[in-house]
């Protein structure tokens, strides 16, 4: 269950991996994964694969966190309901056996020990069937209530996803933004100096990451007003017109800044190192995929560059 107020750390291990029997069997694998999956595995004390097997799953199964359970069947130990379920179909001459359940079915398998990794891709596989839980829909949530002014319910929000999945990367860049809208300009500097390794470079964070340079930007733009006359008085001047375009994005002229840069770049494309182009650059990241400005922005930049 996803709690808004950010504390949940996930499900602990002793609620994801149980030992199972033929008392149990039904309730924690056939009906428990009617609402989470459930991997199963077929274990024996005299099984030296098992030893190492064993751990693995468990770790993995604890790593993710609430997506999968886990349950550990001693063959030996359950004798009748392994005859059982191998008179179903399910091949236990050999262990270890992993089986896989989704709302009540045996969906995937494998026997054998094999790497951590095969094993990831196992549980992975798993989970998408099963959807994410309903974080997806918090997150478009949290954007709408970021969208609408929110930002610090949507902080929450975000926070509480990422505390169900710690490397949600739509999360993580919300919660940035969140914080830039609120005026945590540093909080946001300490979160993304701070991401997993396996979401720093995902769009959403890479969007975040823009947001925050023209929001460093905004914070040193000049008046809006003297530049535009600096501007409109020596067209030539360059860094006046890039200094007037980072002060009309600071007021919210999106459309317009960018204008200003392209005809800086029709007039000198290198000028500055580029600086332009790369400023274009980060104010097409920052807008939402799709945007219609930024596309339209795009195609005249290209147009300019590959003419």
């Amino acid at each position: 269950m996803l709690e808004l107020n950010g504390s949940q750390s996930g499900p602990a291990a002793a609620d994801l991996i149980i030992d199972g029997t033929e008392e149990n069997f039904m309730a924690e694998v056939i009906e428990a994964s009617q609402q989470v999956p459930v991997i199963v595995d077929f274990w024996a004390t005299w099984c030296g694969p098992c030893k190492t097997l064993g751990p693995q799953l468990e770790a993995a199964v604890t790593a993710a966190k609430g997506k999968v359970k886990m349950v550990k069947i001693d063959v030996d130990a359950n004798a009748r309901l392994a005859q059982a379920l191998a008179q179903q179909g399910l091949p236990l001459q050999s262990i270890p056996t992993v089986v896989a359940f989704w709302q009540g079915r045996p969906v995937d398998m494998f026997q054998g020990a094999v790497p951590q990794s095969e094993i990831k891709a196992f549980i992975d596989k798993l989970t998408s069937l099963a959807g994410d839980g309903g974080l997806g829909e918090a997150v478009e949530a949290a954007e709408e209530m970021l969208a609408q002014g929110a930002a610090a319910d949507a902080a929450q929000t975000f926070a509480a996803i990422l505390g169900e999945d710690p490397e949600n990367a739509a999360a993580h860049g919300g919660l940035i933004r969140a914080h830039l809208a609120i005026g945590e300009t540093d909080k946001a500097e300490a979160l993304l100096a701070n991401l997993p390794e396996s979401v720093a470079s995902s769009p959403e964070v890479e969007a975040a990451r823009a947001q925050l340079e023209l929001a460093r930007q905004a914070a040193n733009a000049g008046p809006l007003a003297d530049l535009s006359a600096a501007v409109e008085a020596d067209p030539a001047n360059l860094q006046a017109r890039f200094d007037y375009a980072q002060a009309l994005h600071a007021a919210g002229n999106v459309e317009e800044a960018i204008d200003q840069l392209l005809d800086l770049i029709r007039r000198d494309r290198e000028w500055n190192e580029g600086a332009a182009k790369e400023q274009l650059f980060t104010i097409f990241d920052a807008l939402k995929p799709g945007d219609p400005i930024a596309l339209k922005g795009r195609r005249k930049l290209s147009s300019l560059l590959f003419a």
